[in-house]
């Protein structure tokens, strides 16, 4: 927790880095609970960079007349623009004693000026690399610890190979396990258990339909996941981490680089770029981004805003089907 790390998380610059967006995620959280467990009446203001303006980063950092405390982030640094860039760090040289704060970057080439310049300011930073495929495991270990639970070393290692490798994914099955489920310890009994029918029909081959343009077929596969017993949050995740994997190799690779680069970048083995590479022809960037805010809604939908889980995804499903269409047409 980061209440050890000094007396007060006030007046200081926090930077959390690194292409893992759940982790990350989960890290702003523990810094915004410390914050509040310090001072619990703290006001709140989150901006992603690419809407922020220098009146509003102005505001959310400057010095209160009351002294009120206050904690300001700002997300997704790597869209900051380039005319901000002096007055983030001019901010971060001097930040009032009442407030904190807190920068997030996904690491990577983009906006990388901005994030070198904060780095010696930061009073912590916080690295959330990508997950390297034989870290999944312990990742889904430590996440059941943190749920109160242990999933024993067969569990974990049956539990990613039933989910596959992105670390939100892995953390909602866990998740779901647990809720599941009074035992002490996670078996490799019970995941096999709960992921009945899995091999089959996962979450992920779900998604690699919707992203290939085969409507039907990904519909069909939703269909009997959820009838085998698959979370509806799996599905989820699984689409969402599949289409933020297109939209970085659409990135990747407008700076030309090279394959193994492209890989790093996207948080993929190179043997799955070629896929990803096939999937690309037929989206565009702009597409992409309608799919993911479309998948960020329904997701909302399946943990709680809709009343029917299964009707929510065939819907966004549909509307995947219309970015796609949207691509083709443009």
């Amino acid at each position: 927790m980061l209440s050890a790390m000094a007396d007060s998380l006030f007046g200081a610059l926090v930077l959390i880095v690194g292409p893992e967006a759940y982790v990350a995620e989960q890290q702003l959280a523990e810094v915004l609970a410390d914050a509040r467990a310090e001072h619990p009446q703290a006001t709140l203001n989150v901006v992603e960079a690419a809407n922020l303006t220098q009146g509003q980063l102005l505001e959310m950092t400057g010095s209160a007349l009351l002294a009120v405390e206050s904690v300001a982030v700002v997300t997704a640094a790597d869209l900051l623009p380039a005319d901000l860039t002096e007055t983030l760090v001019g901010v971060a040289k001097d930040i009032p004693s009442e407030t904190l704060l807190v920068v997030v970057h996904p690491g990577g080439a983009r906006g990388k000026g901005v994030l070198d310049k904060l780095r010696p300011l930061a009073g912590r930073v916080i690295d959330c690399p990508a997950l390297k495929p034989w870290e999944l495991a312990r990742f889904a270990a430590d996440r059941a610890r943190r749920l109160g639970t242990k999933l024993d070393g067969e569990a974990a290692q049956q539990l990613v190979e039933a989910v596959g490798s992105e670390a939100r994914a892995i953390a909602a099955a866990v998740e779901q396990l647990a809720a599941d489920s009074s035992a002490a310890t996670l078996t490799a009994a019970h995941v096999r258990r709960y992921f009945a029918g899995r091999a089959e029909v996962s979450s992920f081959a779900v998604a690699d339909d919707v992203l290939s343009g085969n409507h039907g077929a990904a519909v069909e596969k939703l269909r009997w996941a959820l009838s085998t017993g698959v979370a509806p949050v799996l599905v989820t995740s699984a689409l969402a981490g599949s289409f933020r994997a297109l939209g970085k190799y659409f990135d990747a690779r407008a700076d030309r680089r090279p394959e193994p680069a492209i890989a790093k970048e996207v948080g993929i083995p190179p043997w799955k770029l070629k896929d990803l590479a096939r999937q690309a022809r037929a989206w565009s960037p702009s597409a992409v981004g309608a799919a993911i805010k479309a998948v960020a809604k329904a997701d909302a939908d399946v943990k709680g805003a809709a009343v029917d889980a299964e009707f929510a995804l065939e819907r966004l499903l549909t509307e995947l089907r219309d970015c796609l269409d949207s691509s083709k047409a443009s």
